[in-house]
């Protein structure tokens, strides 16, 4: 019984299973993104915001 207690509170690795979670989250998002052909659209904004970006003045 013991040993299933120390088992349960023990939390070393927790935060590599959190960071899996976000990194799949994100991964999903991604194909989301690009799966619902929105991609061609996102990549024209970042090109643009770019594009402007490099020719501001300040």
């Amino acid at each position: 019984m013991t040993k299933i207690k120390n088992f349960i509170n023990d939390e070393s690795g927790i935060e590599t299973i959190e960071y899996a979670i976000i990194a799949a989250i994100v991964a999903a998002v991604a194909l989301l993104i690009y799966g619902a052909g929105w991609g061609g659209s996102v990549q024209n904004t970042l090109k643009n915001a770019a594009a402007k970006s490099t020719t501001a003045t300040l």
